[in-house]
């Protein structure tokens, strides 16, 4: 019964994508507006069909109904009851499923957005795109990733259960999720920039209409890339937060080109500068997101985050690779009327930092672009293995980090146009100092190295900023000084500060060793003592778990385990944190005790300020938010900033007349008020 009511599932949202594309397009080429506006329809069929899908895998997975074949290669009955749920996105037939299913929830939150306006060609292209790439995900389920395939199980099967390293952390079940609220949110904008494309009216409209989809797309990202690193951190017993894994860099790829485009469409809607370079971003972010799920899920490369081996590799290569060629061919089409009618007065303004900005970001994209497809591109052609390693990101993509940290601290008090010496040295007076009382402390504190207080020093200057524009914004605006784009923006700058300074501690500044330890003995390691009390054999339904009782700085006691799964020979390691604000201690436990043996092989693990990271990222969250909220009243959203030429432009689709603002204006929608009056 599962199988018939998710492949019916699939059926219906292949149909209703299907249609919605060649219906609306059909719509598009004659103008009837009639067919145009089924795209909402076809849109909410659609999310039917996916949430029939979903709810059809989950119920086999919670029924244990083994003849679904998904459910007899990765459910089990011994799964607890929230990793059961999650088997879902453990493997790369559910994983279609929920990418699906989150898509469509999009489709049909942006037809209902713009519900008034889906007449207007702008938005019934962007909704072909979106239904495009639904098809294509759908195609996946239908044929080469069909989760409804049947067996037949023999009297008594169990089957083994997700991966033991997906099911002894509660992040699993919402790390992923949120990846792919992110993934699939950047869908939005670049459906629209299509639109654009494809209707010439490549202005500034569309940018304004997609903002804040795109940061949501980009928070919900931000998101799922902290909670991955606290997963690793938390699961995997290294002690580590972030290895430079090929998938993990599939997900960052993303998130370095969404975040240049963030800051420079901000460029293009007060200058009307960067056109080409704004909708290439979206593309590639786009196409990015297409590349990270080709390496997730083609099975070509070794990764605990990878799935296995699957035929679908190639489709979904072929689908990055038209996504690809459709992009550059329309930006190739429309390249005279891309022009921009800005132009750019001085490198010393906002507009050159964000343009300084932009650059780096690309070169950190290609540096980590480079680094994890370089050894694939081997393997193809030669045949042979070889692995770029974290030496290479670390000395690649520091200096670029420190120049971000740089431009971070510089960039938000530079004035649009042209910055004059006397005003720079007036607003950047105390971030500086800020970044000098950072050093000095980090200094007196005991921290060395060139590399740590450089970091300290420029996350201190580019904190000093961000607390400096929010004061000034506070002090004149209220609380409504912590909401809106600018403002919301140096929130997340503040978490940027927070993460750049945990890193910098927490990568320096590491004390490790491996002890063999009695019951009874205790050992010290950077200040701290850890007893060794003794171990505890805990039966659990899906595992043998050996705890082992640590007590540290003579008070709460932790248990790092091992685990040994009842389906399959692999151990899996259970680390133990205490986390406090200065460090944290980490207990990894290697050997458990022998017969004629009662000793144990314990790694302990000491590193600075990791607890920040999280925190951090959480304040980049929030910021995000903040950032997303309007500033001001309804009444004077579109008020411009002093230096451009049209005031209370408005967005063609916000006005909802189809046309796009004549002549050289610039058009500039829901710019932020200046903080501080010109100097």
């Amino acid at each position: 019964m599962n199988i018939a009511i998710g492949t019916a599932g699939v059926v219906l949202g292949l149909s209703a994508s299907l249609l919605g594309v060649l219906v609306v397009t059909a719509g598009l080429v004659t103008k009837n507006p009639r067919l145009i506006r089924l795209s909402r329809p076809y849109a909410i069929v659609a999310l039917v069909g996916a949430l029939v899908t979903f709810v059809a895998m989950e119920r086999a997975l919670i029924t244990r109904d083994f003849t679904v074949l998904y459910v007899a290669e990765n459910g089990s009955t011994r799964t607890p009851a929230i990793f059961n749920f999650a088997t879902l996105w453990a493997a790369l037939e559910g994983s279609i499923i929920l990418w699906a299913l989150i898509l469509t929830g999009y489709v049909v939150a942006v037809s209902q957005k713009f519900r008034k306006r889906l007449e207007d060609p702008l938005v019934g292209w962007a909704m072909v795109a979106m239904f495009v790439v639904a098809l294509f995900f759908f195609f996946l389920m239908i044929g080469p990733a069909d989760p409804f395939q049947s067996f037949n199980p023999p009297e008594g099967y169990d089957g083994p259960g997700p991966n033991p390293l997906l099911q002894n952390h509660v992040l699993m079940a919402f790390h992923p999720p949120m990846l792919y609220l992110g993934y699939v949110g950047f869908t939005v904008p670049f459906a629209f920039a299509i639109g654009a494309l494809v209707t010439g009216r490549v202005g500034e409209g569309w940018l304004v209409s997609t903002r804040r989809w795109t940061l949501f797309a980009w928070g919900f990202l931000t998101a799922g890339i902290v909670l991955g690193a606290w997963w690793s951190y938390e699961v995997l017993g290294w002690g580590g937060y972030w290895a430079w894994d090929p998938v993990e860099n599939a997900s960052f790829l993303p998130w370095l080109t969404g975040t240049a485009f963030i800051h420079s469409v901000i460029v293009q809607q007060r200058r009307g500068m960067l056109r080409v370079w704004n909708i290439s971003l979206l593309c590639a972010t786009f196409s990015l997101t297409i590349l990270g799920t080709f390496l997730t899920r083609s099975g070509v490369l070794d990764s605990v985050h990878a799935f296995t081996d699957s035929t679908i590799g190639p489709t979904i290569l072929a689908f990055f690779g038209l996504i690809v060629l459709v992009s550059v061919g329309l930006i190739g089409w429309r390249g005279d009327q891309l022009r921009s009618p800005g132009r750019m007065d001085s490198v010393a303004s906002r507009e050159g930092a964000f343009l300084a900005n932009n650059l780096l970001f690309a070169a950190f994209a290609f540096v980590v672009l480079l680094g994890t497809v370089f050894p694939l591109v081997v393997e193809a052609v030669r045949g042979d293995r070889i692995t770029v390693g974290v030496p290479y990101f670390n000395r690649m993509t520091m200096p670029i980090g420190f120049l971000l940290l740089s431009l971070m601290a510089v960039a938000p008090v530079l004035p649009w146009r042209k910055a004059g010496g006397e005003l720079l040295r007036h607003r950047l007076y105390w971030p500086a100092w800020s970044g000098v009382g950072i050093l000095v402390v980090a200094v007196a504190l005991g921290a060395r190295g060139l590399a740590p207080l450089v970091a300290f020093t420029l996350a201190g200057f580019a904190g000093g900023t961000a607390v400096r524009q929010l004061a000034l914004a506070l002090r004149r605006q209220g609380w409504r000084g912590l909401v809106g784009r600018a403002n919301g923006g140096m929130v997340v700058h503040l978490g940027v500060v927070v993460i750049a300074l945990a890193f910098a501690a927490s990568s320096s500044y590491i004390r490790q060793a491996e002890f063999d330890m009695e019951p009874g003995e205790t050992v010290t390691l950077a200040g701290h003592t850890v007893t060794y009390l003794e171990t505890e054999l805990v039966e659990h339904p899906e595992r043998t778990e050996v705890k082992a009782l640590i007590e540290v700085d003579g008070s709460r006691v932790h248990t790092p385990s091992l685990s040994r799964y009842r389906f399959g020979e692999q151990v899996i390691g259970t680390p133990s944190v205490r986390v406090s604000p200065v460090d944290d201690v980490y207990l990894a436990l290697l050997r458990i005790p022998e017969e004629g043996d009662d000793s144990i092989g314990l790694r302990v693990i000491v590193q600075p300020l990791i607890m920040w990271l999280w925190v951090g990222g959480m304040v980049m969250v929030v910021g995000t938010v903040l950032a997303a909220l309007p500033s001001r009243r309804p009444d004077k959203d579109h008020v411009s900033g002093p230096a451009e030429p049209v005031r209370g432009a408005r967005s063609d689709l916000a006005a909802g007349n189809g046309s796009e603002t004549a002549g050289p204006a610039i058009v500039e929608v829901g710019a932020e008020k200046p903080t501080e009056p010109a100097r």
